[in-house]
């Protein structure tokens, strides 16, 4: 191999000009120093298109210096991005997640340079793309130009993250933590009773999707006396380690890659970054494989889990958005949400607090005006609560709505029944 010339990020970025488009790898794989050597050139450009799914670290976006240079087109919202994102300068893509690298390869949004982090070159000179292969594969495949942060705390990881230092037109060589997040410590009295309620519904021998958040944490915290669980998910976290080291996920009732666990990206503590390094039992795949239906259907008894916002009592569930307001996105929930629901004994599960922090009901009579419909009401099937779970599969809209008056919170019932007598009823 030949030697490997790095170089400052304030040069690798020379490269951009204004009018590209530059898609930012994101997550726990958000590389910052390049973002930010981008930002400080915010003099020199004009009406650049920033893409990415949600990004992690210390960044903003929205500084008013910012605002005749770059364009925030984000495909996934996070809390760094909200503001512009809400903002003139910024918008948001509503897309299935499986579906974002269509975008690049046919030319829909194509990238003229790629930001990305990875590990340090193998000795055939090979790095990875680490912790989030999922749409960065695509999107470094189609770019014109690649600057890659080469990190050599970026851990190495088997599947679909491959990518040769000769492939990248600049690399800048930075030695840093990554961010982490720990969704164990965010659980509380209610997050341990969802996770009870959904942990009731998984079989022996199931395979596992988890969303992000305190809830998924929680659920795999209750599976310690199942066997012979699989994971095939979109992320995980921490939160799987010890279920995999007992042997409680094996992945041996599979019927795609068995004995492997597959995800597209992970965001967690150094913990999980540690124990996915160079472990040949954790594949991380492209997103357009992990949350394609037909793959996941294949899988015996799939457990979805996913989260809302808010759920009306037609059971139409709005995951991405407060009203007009873009919160998040669409994300991989009606992926799985499909794709378990087509499994064979597979259980879709939308699973969330009955009231938000200031006891608003999350049940809801109609969704906020202006609110996005992420699950639709003809896929929904379990929803749970702290106050149980329920599957509206097969019933009508009356039923439906008692279901879920029966685990709203008390509260919250007396006008759900109001509303539910208008509707239905009267």
């Amino acid at each position: 191999m030949n030697k490997i010339e790095y170089i400052k990020a304030e040069d690798a970025v020379q490269v951009i000009k204004s009018g590209d488009r530059v898609f930012l790898h994101g997550s726990a794989a958000t590389p910052v120093p390049l973002i930010q050597a981008m930002q400080n050139r915010h003099a020199s450009l004009q009406d650049v298109e920033l893409v990415s799914i949600s990004n992690m670290g210390m960044l903003n976006f929205d500084d008013p210096l910012y605002r005749k240079s770059f364009f925030m087109n984000s495909l996934f919202v996070s809390a760094n991005t909200r503001a512009v994102v809400n903002s003139d300068r910024g918008d948001y893509v509503p897309i299935f997640l499986s579906q974002i690298p269509q975008l690049f390869k046919e030319n829909l949004l194509p990238v003229q340079v790629a930001l990305i982090q990875v590990s340090e070159p193998d000795a055939h000179g090979y790095c990875s793309l680490g912790i989030s292969v999922d749409i960065a594969r695509a999107a470094v495949d189609t770019a014109k130009h690649i600057i890659a942060m080469v990190n050599p705390q970026m851990p190495r990881t088997h599947g679909d993250g491959y990518l040769h230092y000769s492939k990248m037109d600049a690399m800048v060589w930075i030695d840093t933590p990554l961010p982490e997040v720990d969704y164990a410590s965010k659980k509380n009295k209610i997050v341990e009773k969802i996770g009870e309620h959904v942990a009731c519904l998984i079989e022996d021998g199931s395979t596992l999707q988890l969303g992000i958040g305190s809830i998924p944490d929680q659920v795999l915290q209750n599976l310690k006396h199942h066997k012979n669980l699989g994971l095939h998910t979109e992320m995980f976290s921490d939160g799987v380690i010890p279920l995999i080291q007992n042997g409680i996920i094996n992945n041996s009732q599979k019927t795609i890659n068995p004995g492997r666990s597959v995800t597209s990206f992970i965001a967690g503590t150094k913990r999980i970054y540690d124990f996915v390094h160079d472990n040949p039992a954790i594949r991380v795949m492209d997103i357009s494989y992990v949350n394609d239906t037909a793959i996941i259907r294949k899988n015996p008894k799939v457990i979805a889990i996913n989260s809302a916002l808010e759920i009306d009592i037609t059971g139409q569930v709005c995951a991405d958005s407060l009203g007009t307001y873009q919160y998040s996105g669409i994300g991989g929930q009606m992926d799985f949400m499909r794709g378990a629901s087509l499994s064979k004994e597979g259980k879709p599960i939308i699973a969330l607090p009955s009231t938000t922090s200031k006891g608003i009901s999350r049940i809801v009579p109609f969704l906020k005006q202006g609110a996005g419909v992420v699950t639709t009401r003809g896929h929904i099937h379990w929803v749970v609560t702290e106050y149980g779970n329920i599957n509206l599969f097969g019933k009508n809209l009356l039923q439906r709505a008692r279901a879920l008056q029966s685990i709203a919170h008390p509260a919250h019932r007396e006008e759900l029944d109001k509303a539910i007598y208008e509707r239905f009823i009267k």
